[in-house]
């Protein structure tokens, strides 16, 4: 049992040191301006090469959105944000997340109670850490955003805890 959970521990301090190297760049460059609720069923995938989404995205976002990383907890630009807008997927700009969905649920990360579509993610599961998760993607361009649980609050009881490097924020006008 102590392996074990020092063999969690180990990975997952490794995972989050990860996360912080390269560069922090800004994502908002690799989606456009003007938000597009597309029907789910005519969505088109947004398909690139890695070296195009290394590009697109910078080394940060690369980490978490292609390769399933995680940035650490109280890091994040949007853990706290209080504003009323739009989260979208920093990937590929498909609106995911309303803030008025947005709670604050003590983990350091910015979490949500349901998304504006539930067509627009993806969830896959996960056993990487030695545990069972629900991981959530963008459902265009199955960008990794972070993982759903069910200790969240009413209606849904759902907590999409996600990473700030996987969203690009749009204000309310």
């Amino acid at each position: 049992m102590r392996i074990t959970f020092f063999l969690f521990i180990s990975l997952f301090v490794l995972a989050c040191s990860r996360a912080q190297t390269g560069a922090p760049a800004r994502v908002a460059a690799a989606v456009s301006d003007t938000l597009v609720f597309p029907d789910p069923k005519s969505m088109e995938k947004v398909i690139k090469s890695a070296d195009e989404w290394r590009s697109l995205l910078g080394e940060k976002a690369f980490h978490i959105l292609r390769e399933a990383g995680t940035e650490r907890a109280f890091t994040g630009e949007y853990w706290n944000t209080k504003k009323k807008g739009i989260y979208a997927c920093a990937g590929c700009g498909l609106p995911l997340f309303d803030a008025s969905a947005k709670y604050d649920s003590g983990t350091g990360w910015p979490s949500f109670f349901q998304p504006i579509r539930n067509e627009y993610i993806s969830r896959h599961e996960d056993v990487s850490l030695g545990m069972l998760r629900t991981e959530v993607v963008c459902a265009r361009c199955d960008g990794h955003l972070g993982h759903v649980f069910d200790d969240g609050p009413r209606p849904t009881g759902l907590r999409y805890c996600l990473n700030s490097a996987s969203l690009s924020f749009r204000p309310a006008q």
